[in-house]
């Protein structure tokens, strides 16, 4: 049996393949389009606890599992109360007319062990009607601290070998945590799971914060402070030590986000009566200005591979996208339907550029091809604003705010068909949202 370790950091359970199956000659396979998509019906019975000290543990990782596929609203879950077979033995042979009888296509299985304070998790997937397995058996391991991880880790796998396209479930979200009434929010630096879970604090409070970026191996936060007065963008990285990005203060920075390698920090910094876009090494400090002119350039963010950026500008009388080369030089717009365009950030597949379109009282969040073609608006409410992106590209979590002295800001998620909007739990109001890419 071919075994490979990944040694991995920080709690970060390592993934061990356990058992390879031949290739089915059409493996089982759901087909994402524009249209209406049928939820593809699979089951999970209960993993197995290899002992008594892991039977809650199975339960908890067996749902989160369900609720991360279930989620995407791409599969269905078979409830057990209509499960005809029971899973008691990982290693049994599957009884696939137990599973069939019930209309399952896929049927995920798993075992749960506890070793003291460490976990790991044994899955296999199956195509119920061709009664083979799609892909390696897995196993991951890893601190029951981090027992959820483990499951998104699952959940991922699962989703990679059904849908052909990479998982998103195993990542983490930066956002403003915000509290207490409308006229005086007390706001702060959050981060959290992409489900609402596992929420904790990386500012005080003591001082306004805004647009929270997170660098996408989830270590370091790029946000804008006022807590010396005008807004400065600082770096929060680990251990929890932060300090201000650029060396040359003057001026109000803010609108910050990584480069994709996280060495460099692009903002928008004021200049007389507009602001333009700068970037700074973040090592050394250096600072390069990237556009000049009596504008408001802000909101940059680079493509995947790091080579352009795209940005907003009033530059042409309106507000509106552009795309320019990494190293500053000629702007090209690509925006142009009817009202103003803002916030734009860019696919990690580096395909499509999301962003907010305010067209009279209605904000909207959108996305468009990298050249301006094939607009398509996906959301649209009294206040939606602040697109970000999943690790794979397929999925857009964004701020929405209800209107009235009672409202505030909340977390929403939408597919790019459009399809699937959903609420993201969190605790108090909570708006720009930064997605990390997958943990290793």
């Amino acid at each position: 049996m071919n075994r490979l370790r990944r040694n991995l950091l920080i709690g970060v359970p390592a993934a061990l393949a356990l058992r390879p199956w031949a290739a089915v000659a059409a493996p089982l396979r759901i087909e994402i389009t524009e249209g209406v998509v049928e939820p593809m019906p699979f089951a999970a019975p209960g993993f197995v606890p290899d002992g008594a000290a892991a039977t809650q543990l199975a339960a908890q990782i067996t749902q989160v599992v369900i609720d991360d596929l279930t989620g995407t609203g791409l599969f269905r879950e078979i409830p057990a109360s209509a499960h005809i077979g029971r899973i008691s033995n990982f290693d049994a042979p599957v009884q696939f007319a137990d599973w069939k009888a019930i209309n399952a296509q896929a049927l995920i299985t798993g075992a749960v062990g506890v070793s003291g304070d460490k976990a790991q998790v044994r899955f296999r997937l199956w195509d119920v009607f061709a009664e083979q397995g799609l892909g390696e058996g897995l196993q991951f391991a890893g601190s029951t601290a981090n027992w959820r991880r483990l499951a998104h880790k699952v959940a991922d796998a699962v989703y990679s070998r059904l849908t052909g396209e990479g998982g998103y479930f195993d990542s983490r979200v930066a956002f403003i945590a915000a509290s207490g009434p409308k006229e005086n929010r007390r706001k702060q630096v959050a981060i959290m799971d992409y489900d609402g879970a596992n929420v904790s604090s990386l500012t005080d409070g003591s001082a306004l914060v805004l647009t929270p970026r997170l660098s996408m191996d989830a270590r370091q936060v790029l946000y804008t402070s006022y807590e010396a007065g005008p807004p400065r963008v600082m770096l929060l990285a680990g251990g929890g030590k932060r300090r201000v990005v650029m060396k040359d203060t003057s001026g109000m920075t803010f609108a910050p986000r990584f480069s994709p390698d996280a060495r460099k920090a692009v903002y928008s910094k004021t200049e007389g009566t507009g602001s333009d876009l700068f970037v700074t090494d973040l090592a050394s400090g250096a600072e390069t200005q990237l556009t000049r002119t009596s504008s408001i350039d802000t909101a940059p963010s680079y493509s995947p591979d790091g080579n352009q950026i795209v940005f907003e500008s009033d530059r042409g009388g309106v507000q509106q996208l552009y795309v320019m080369p990494a190293s500053g030089g000629e702007a090209t717009r690509i925006s142009f339907g009817e009202g103003r365009y803002a916030t734009p950030v860019w696919s990690p597949r580096g395909d499509m550029i999301a962003f907010t379109n305010i067209d009279g009282p209605r904000f909207h969040i959108g996305v468009m091809r990298t050249d301006g073609s094939g607009e398509k608006i996906l959301t649209g409410s009294y206040l939606d604003e602040g697109p970000c992106w999943a690790p794979n590209g397929r999925v857009i979590m964004f701020s929405r705010e209800t209107p009235g002295a009672t409202g505030g800001p909340g977390l929403y998620s939408v597919d790019i068909t459009g399809r699937n909007l959903r609420k993201v739990p969190t605790a108090g109001f909570a708006s720009d949202p930064s997605w990390s890419g997958l943990l290793s």
